[in-house]
């Protein structure tokens, strides 16, 4: 991966031609946002907005033919991130952003990829009907509910926005990688929010999944920050604890598999806002190497 980011960094048209070639595709369009991203962040906003300009042809085609604004969401989304974190030097305001990316970009969907979402809607119809056939037989008749264009629209908004900073906080590694090895990762586990601002996202998202099962897709638009805060905090532990990568692969198995895994994530992240965990473990480990030290 460091690889692409050093062919990017030699020139206006390598970066160019990552950007170009990823943009118009479903599955390495992540690769131009990151790109983008980097480009912002090392060289600036106004070379990081002209690569965005020509990645917007691609991404456009691909929404004109196949009604998919995905990848066209993606890159402005993270063009945004990117943009937010090179002018404030705020990584947790940057990633509290992509709750604005979520949620246009499931709203574009929702107004001028219609067509798409009905496409998606029908898909899940059939796949879902399958599955009662198969729950069904030799018992009694399932009935499973259907997602809703909404809903739907509201998954595909969390998953732009999710991606979003997945993609700004590669480019932010690049960079790091790049030029102030091991600057990313404390910068990411550094990554907390006030108890103010966790008190009002937890209120949003509750008053969202209240108003109905097909908003409770757009809460999850509204936890992002605090899925990533919480991930921070994981990370923050293990680094204190000298674990290894390894109990880290074991984490991210069960938060990718286990819904409760995401929603302890989320409660350790509002735990966090209020009681600083980071500040108590590393006052905790310094006592304990000063006893060490004495004996």
């Amino acid at each position: 991966m460091k690889a692409i980011a050093e062919f990017a960094m030699r020139g206006r048209f390598q970066a160019l031609l990552l950007t170009v070639a990823g943009a118009g595709s479903l599955l390495f369009c992540w690769i131009s946002a990151a790109v983008v991203a980097l480009v912002t962040l090392r060289k600036g906003v106004g070379p990081g907005v002209q690569l965005l300009f020509w990645a917007l042809l691609p991404s456009g085609v691909l929404l004109y033919a196949v009604g998919d604004g995905g990848p066209l969401s993606l890159l402005v989304g993270t063009t945004l991130l990117a943009v937010i974190l090179r002018t404030t030097v705020n990584l947790p305001l940057a990633v509290l952003a992509s709750i604005a990316v979520g949620v246009f970009s499931a709203l574009v969907l929702m107004t001028l990829g219609s067509h798409y979402l009905e496409q998606m809607v029908s898909v899940f119809g059939e796949f879902l009907a399958n599955m009662e056939q198969q729950l069904s037989q030799g018992g009694e008749p399932v009935q499973l509910a259907r997602p809703t264009a909404a809903q739907i629209a509201g998954m595909m908004g969390a998953g732009t926005g999710m991606t979003a900073v997945l993609c700004l906080m590669l480019g932010r590694y690049w960079q790091a990688a790049l030029y102030n090895p091991g600057g990313f990762g404390t910068e990411f586990r550094a990554l907390r929010y006030s108890p103010l601002v966790v008190t009002a996202l937890a209120l949003v998202a509750v008053v969202l999944s209240s108003i109905g099962v097909e908003y409770r897709s757009w809460a999850m638009i509204v936890m992002l920050p605090l899925s990533f805060a919480g991930l921070a905090l994981v990370h923050a532990r293990v680094h204190l604890k000298g674990q290894g990568t390894g109990w880290l692969v074991a984490f991210y198995l069960a938060w990718l598999i286990l819904d409760p895994v995401k929603l302890m994530v989320v409660f350790a992240a509002i735990a966090d806002s209020w009681f600083d965990f980071r500040q108590r473990w590393s006052g905790s480990a310094t006592r304990d190497v000063s006893r060490r030290d004495d004996e």
